[in-house]
């Protein structure tokens, strides 16, 4: 066999492993002056140059290659760079200092291997089975999409962080998601007991069926589906594929076969120079044993990178020596933090929690025993605080004299979050990268003043993502010290306003998420702006909330048209235009909520609520509501939600005007309006003012010659009286002045910003305002009006489109197989004649 060379000066290093940690080493050595001394080469079994593994479930939300990659497909040929794809190195010969692939030998001066590791499959009867699937690679998600085609359900085995991701993906693909976890509770490296509850009610309560202290034994042939697992318990679960997602192990099988040192439970050793037991061998990332540890997350991984550059470049002082652990996720929309020593292992630690079951949220710290350091947290349903005590956990910084204040709310006396003044020069902002709040300092003062450019420079919020928000707040903050405007950028992916994002999808007639952000945008998007323009797109061309490059921006309670309850299942809202309701429709809600068992409740909005429906009763009760007269509430979105009024002059005496049938004119007009925010409404027939109008977004009072018009007020934890904007209206004229208002509202108002909010802060205030829509000041009025037809006249109920389409309804499927549609998890018991959940602690 022909070992090839290159005849230069130049040492051969040949990186073995082309995944994120491989490529952030060759990003850091190509910046330094140790690549002039290297001639490079990097083996990837993979035919896809290195992609972003951490966003990987973005696949199967229209992220392909090119927006997962890590680098353009040029990268390597400019750096000179030998990049050999699908060519995977099958042994290392220490002594000749060659590699070998299914191509031939290549010879090396210093080698790295960046292997990463593999998914770990349980030894379990039957695992090679058709339909059993690895969640690692992009070839495994083609696989994966590819047998969900035809299927029903899917099952993951494993509750970790990648199974939650899998199971999440397959739920992407419309199948009925399972979740197998050998451990007492999800996340069990990451969350404590308490955590672990409330993160499995919050992802049951989307639909996904968690099913712990499960070992599957055997996988056969299924009767009604592809597959049956078979449990140590006996019980059997059907399926129609498997994806293992059980943990990962070092991929350490070269440096075994090559005699390197390694752990007695896997992993490569290396020193605090990542060096192997060979001194021309270094290991970096998921496939290095470090002080008897091995670390599976990017972070670390990006850090032994650094440092084994810093080693190459003859820096005598570098070295690893150790990683920050702290995670932030988002799965399934559910918040999940991990900090430090999360679970108080520390001789001394102490806990503190605060539990809020109705709002769905668990905070733990673990403190030192004097009190005085936070080791370490748990947050589950609410990440708000995770920035604030990693900074308390990472900097040492004392904590108060009353630490619980960090994790109560604001309003039981806590304390806010830490701002970016408070943290020290030292402060790691990026884990990852491993930035500093000093060296972000420094590129500003460099003239470094937008958000991207400081990224490009240190690298921060480039790796996970989950310091976006403490890096923006830190940038902001140093600007506005230096008297520099701060960018008013929706997120790191989009270099634009919401107001900006509305023009360019409305102008450029954009219709998706991919679509705006291939042309407009970065990365893959966030929890920031996939709802935002889900709402824009939605404002603009009024398509259903399901479509299908829309359903992956939604939140919960859009996704299924209902709004989520504390023990996981859904609230229904029928529209109920002005209150007005005849007594068949009142007797068709009476014998519906009787068959289905749900809890009723006259809402403040003159509406009726119906608590406790499962997710597969939602199309079933839609179509009875339906077919009785009604349609969708819009409880669910960020839109009108109702037009309340009193009965006007029709029966009240004091009545100067019919409110009942302005609000219904109102309510059927408006209603499907997407916005920034949610939109109430009122009309009251006289100045006695029965239906509160004053407190409303949009306000209507009666005068004996007209209508008056109020409006940007809101009831809620900032009441804002609205504010008079026009007298004496004739029914035409509040209409049209209606319409531009609100238009001109959603094109211009910021993301979840209220019209009370947008008011104070638009400039000019209420006189611009006026002139805007009363005096046409703008030139906009007919354009404004124009686009207010067009969503009137393309209104849908969603409801009944869903219901109406198979592959929509499929969304709504959870129990296939059981006779019994009423969760058997849920506990409940009656209160006042009717059935409501069973708190937990009775």
């Amino acid at each position: 066999m022909t070992v090839r060379t290159v005849h230069m000066s130049k040492q051969h290093l040949v990186v073995i492993g082309n995944g994120m940690v491989g490529h952030h080493f060759l990003e850091q050595l190509m910046a330094s002056p140790a690549a002039a001394t290297y001639h490079l080469r990097v083996f990837g079994a993979e035919q896809h140059p290195a992609y972003d593994r951490v966003h990987l479930s973005d696949y199967f939300s229209g992220a392909g290659h090119r927006e997962l990659a890590l680098a353009g497909p040029d990268w390597y040929e400019r750096h000179g760079i030998h990049l050999h794809l699908g060519e995977p190195v099958t042994a290392i010969d220490r002594s000749a200092r060659t590699v070998t692939t299914p191509e031939g030998e290549y010879s090396y001066d210093r080698l790295v291997l960046a292997t990463g590791s593999y998914p770990f499959v349980p030894p379990i009867q039957g695992r090679d089975q058709p339909g059993c699937f690895l969640y690692r690679t992009l070839a495994d998600l083609d696989a994966i999409r590819a047998a969900a085609g035809g299927a029903r359900r899917g099952v993951v085995i494993g509750g970790g962080l990648l199974g939650l991701e899998a199971a999440n993906a397959l739920r992407s693909l419309g199948l009925e998601a399972h979740v197998v976890e050998f451990a007492p509770r999800l996340m069990p490296v990451q969350l404590d007991a308490e955590g672990g509850a409330l993160l499995r009610r919050s992802i049951e309560a989307l639909g996904v069926r968690v099913h712990t202290e499960k070992a599957t034994t055997a996988i056969q042939p299924g009767s009604e589906h592809r597959l049956r697992m078979t449990f140590a318990d006996d019980t059997v679960l059907e399926t129609d594929l498997i994806v293992f997602s059980a943990g990962i192990r070092p991929e350490d099988s070269l440096a075994r076969a090559s005699g390197l040192d390694v752990g007695e439970r896997g992993g490569i050793v290396i020193d605090n120079r990542c060096t192997t037991s060979d001194p021309d061998i270094h290991a970096i990332g998921e496939c290095a044993l470090w002080n008897q540890r091995v670390f599976g997350l990017v972070a670390p991984g990006y850090t032994m990178a650094r440092t084994l550059v810093a080693v190459l470049n003859g820096d005598d002082g570098a070295a690893f020596t150790g990683a920050d652990m702290s995670t932030k996720l988002k799965l399934l929309g559910v918040d999940v933090g991990a900090i430090g020593d999360a679970h108080g292992q520390t001789p001394g630690a102490r806990s503190i929690r605060y539990h809020d079951e109705q709002a769905g949220v668990y905070r733990r710290m673990v403190v030192s025993a004097d009190g005085k350091t936070l080791l370490g947290a748990i947050l589950v349903g609410d990440n708000s605080r995770y920035d604030t005590l990693l900074q308390y956990a990472l900097n040492g910084i004392d904590l108060p004299d009353t630490p619980e204040a960090l994790i109560l709310p604001e309003s039981q006396g806590g304390a806010p979050v830490l701002g970016a003044d408070a943290l020290p020069e030292t402060a790691a902002i990026c884990s990852c990268h491993n930035v500093t709040k000093g060296e972000i300092c420094g590129v500003i003062d460099d003239g470094c003043t937008d958000l991207a450019g400081i990224k490009a420079q240190t690298r921060a919020s480039t790796g996970c993502g989950g310091c976006a928000a403490l890096l923006k707040s830190v940038v902001d903050s140093e600007l506005e010290k230096r008297g520099v405007a701060v960018s008013k950028d929706l997120c790191e992916h989009f270099p634009y306003s919401r107001q900006e994002l509305f023009h360019l999808v409305r102008v450029q007639g954009i219709r998706t998420f991919q679509g705006l952000i291939r042309q407009y945008g970065r990365g893959h998007g966030c929890d920031i702006c996939k709802p935002t323009v889900a709402s824009i797109l939605a404002s603009c061309w009024n398509e259903h909330i399901l479509a299908t490059d829309h359903v992956p921006l939604q939140d919960t309670n859009d996704t299924f048209m209902a709004n989520m309850q504390k023990n996981g299942t859904y609230s229904i809202v029928p529209r109920v235009p002005g209150g007005e309701i005849t007594p068949d429709k009142l007797i068709a809600l009476g014998e519906i909520a009787r068959e289905y068992d749900l809890y009723t409740k006259i809402t403040g909005g003159q509406r009726v609520d119906l608590f406790g429906a499962t997710l597969n009763e939602l199309p079933e009760i839609w179509e009875k509501l339906i077919a009785a007269g009604f349609e969708t509430g819009h409880a669910y979105g960020k839109s009108l939600r109702t037009v309340k009024s009193c009965v006007g002059n029709t029966w009240c005496r004091y009545g100067v005007q019919d409110s009942v049938g302005l609000a219904i004119t109102l309510e059927n007009r408006y209603k499907g309006l997407r916005a920034p925010h949610k939109i109430k409404m009122a009309v009251s027939g006289c100045t006695r003012e029965c239906a509160e109008a004053q407190s409303k977004d949009i306000g209507v009072i009666a005068t004996e010659n007209g209508w008056n018009l109020y409006v940007c007020g809101n009831g809620g934890m900032r009441p804002r009286h609205a504010d008079l904007f026009a007298t004496d209206l004739s029914d035409d004229e509040l209409i049209r002045t209606i319409d531009r208002l609100l238009m001109f509202y959603v094109r211009t108002a910021d993301r979840l910003q209220r019209t009370s909010v947008w008011l104070e802060n638009l400039e000019g205030g209420l006189d611009y305002l006026k002139a805007v829509v009363l005096e046409d000041s703008l030139g906009l009025g007919a354009e404004l009006e124009q686009h207010m037809e067009d969503i009137v006249s393309t209104y849908q109920c969603e409801w009944k489109t869903a219901v109406e389409d198979p592959d929509k309804r499929k969304r709504f499927r959870e129990f296939v197989n059981a006779p019994d549609k009423k969760d058997p998890v849920q506990q409940w018991t009656t209160e006042r004649g009717q059935r409501r959940p069973a708190l937990e602690s009775a």
